[in-house]
């Protein structure tokens, strides 16, 4: 593992449903899990966002 990504692991708990449709996007797009679900993660809305979102 590449040491600049070895900050935080984590593990997730997924319905077979879910991963099964993230094992297929995976097949698809010839891209592993882990990059998708940064990917994801990364497009998540920033705390402050989260915030003003609540607030109005």
């Amino acid at each position: 593992m590449n040491k600049k990504w070895a900050r935080k692991r984590i593990t997730i708990n997924l319905a077979s449903v879910e991963a099964e449709k993230l094992g297929n996007f995976c097949d698809k797009t010839g891209r592993p899990a882990t990059d998708v679900i940064r990917e994801l993660i990364r497009g998540l809305p920033a705390h402050e966002e989260v915030a003003m979102a609540h607030s109005s």
